[in-house]
């Protein structure tokens, strides 16, 4: 028996040496392949975009280490408080909604928003003057571009699913034919321009005769949206969407300010590529 087993451990720590041999070195520090093979898996991207972003990231790592920059746990925790707020929900809420939208638990959701704050603080540290506010004909040109990301359907004809029991209602869903009384339905036609934006995305992502996510409805209880059909899209006006415009075109200036800097960083940097995976 021995004699089978040894072989077998031996292949598994070949295996093992080999998913998380490293790939990559950047200034001294390892990317694996295995943290090449996740990426390419999370963003649906080829290997070499893989090792571009992790190589970037990396970059932007070491730079915040360098110089001294740090976010703290309040830090990270007023900024979901403020988010939760603008949501109408409480932190515990929000916790639970992001969960079940976008299946982060509290502790990823929280590495994420210490990520952001961090870039934030990072641009804020290389950036040698701030970005100017875009003018008038910036921003009528950005909405010619792209108009039709301002584009919305006008009303969306749903069936509410309300309970007080999340696990109840994901139990219905999950079979429609299920007798649930607790589980209470009603039928709505909702204008596009009278709900929250929160709610228009969700409904916007929604394939029509599907489900939303379970998501907590900010009173204690929780929601579903059965679509059943969302009426034509309208275009937007400039004037609604002019905070939107504003910052895309911001967002746009802070990373090729970012970008800028990082090309040239990794440009001076010592990198070796040790292998990629096939």
């Amino acid at each position: 028996m021995m004699k089978l087993f040894l072989p077998l451990l031996l292949v598994g720590s070949l295996y093992a040496q080999i998913t998380n041999g490293v790939a990559i070195i950047v200034k001294g520090e390892a990317i694996t392949l295995y943290e090449i093979q996740k990426e390419m898996e999370l963003a649906k991207i080829d290997a070499k975009r893989a090792s571009d972003a992790l190589i970037r990231k990396k970059l932007e790592e070491q730079e915040t280490q360098e110089r001294k920059i740090s976010v703290t746990s309040e830090e990270v925790y007023d900024d979901i408080k403020k988010t939760a707020a603008a949501n109408n929900m409480s932190v515990s809420q929000f916790y639970d909604a992001v969960r079940e939208s976008n299946g982060l638990s509290s502790t990823e959701l929280k590495e994420k928003i210490k990520e952001k704050l961090l870039s934030q603080k990072l641009y804020a540290s290389i950036a040698y003057s701030a970005v100017s506010e875009p003018s008038e004909g910036e921003i009528k040109e950005y909405y010619a571009l792209h108009k039709e990301e301002f584009s919305h359907p006008n009303t969306f004809e749903v069936t509410i699913y309300s309970a007080g029991d999340g696990s109840r209602l994901q139990e219905k869903i999950d079979n429609p034919m299920f007798y649930a009384p607790d589980v209470h339905t009603e039928k709505q036609t909702l204008p596009y321009n009278r709900i929250s934006p929160e709610l228009a995305s969700l409904l916007e992502s929604t394939k029509v005769d599907s489900f939303t996510p379970v998501v907590p409805d900010g009173k204690g209880g929780f929601f579903s949206f059965y679509i059943h059909s969302v009426e034509a899209a309208q275009e937007g006006d400039i004037q609604g969407a002019r905070d939107e415009i504003i910052n895309a075109i911001m967002a746009e200036k802070r990373e090729q300010v970012l970008g800028d800097y990082f090309a040239r960083l990794r440009h001076n940097a010592d990198i070796k590529i040790v292998r990629m995976p096939e």
